[in-house]
């Protein structure tokens, strides 16, 4: 049961592969969606969230995610540290982060999702400011005003460059 799963995910991927380094996607509902405008959307939306936590812009985070987000962290001894020692509390307890993507994928013009990297810092409770790296597979969800949010996030503490 197993092997028919993972042929149907790795034959999506690479059938969304083709269409995206075409730079043209089919769209529902208007013909061909702009690649190029989208990563750009998607990439103002990672600045902006890299930006809010930061500067602890609780608000702002929450306009770029949407209102049924799911979360899975890593799990790793040292992520747990970090969220029993941080100053900050919530899903993001990090002083920030800096995100580099390996692959974005446009899937519709709705959904699309960014494989990478993260590094976040913290200070933890000696004042001393920690790194931590994970990976990350993140789902965005484009809302009704144009904006990608984060919707669903996977994150390990494996970590492959």
């Amino acid at each position: 049961m197993r092997s028919p799963i993972i042929l149907f995910f790795v034959l999506t991927l690479v059938s969304c592969n083709e269409k995206v380094a075409k730079g043209e996607l089919e769209s529902s509902n208007s013909g061909t969606i702009d690649i190029q405008a989208e990563l750009a959307s998607i990439e103002k939306t990672r600045q902006t969230f890299m930006k809010a936590v930061k500067e602890g812009d609780g608000e702002t985070m929450g306009k770029i995610a949407t209102s049924d987000i799911k979360i899975i962290s890593p799990g790793s001894s040292d992520w747990m540290e970090m969220y029993k020692e941080s100053k900050n509390q919530g899903p993001f307890p990090y002083d920030s982060i800096i995100m580099s993507p390996i692959e974005t994928i446009i899937a519709s013009d709705s959904i699309a999702y960014d494989l990478g990297i993260s590094r976040v810092y913290y200070t933890n409770s000696q004042g001393n400011v920690v790194e931590l790296k994970d990976s990350f597979l993140a789902i965005l969800k484009k809302g009704k005003d144009g904006t990608w949010r984060l919707h669903r996030e996977v994150a390990s503490s494996n970590v492959t460059d």
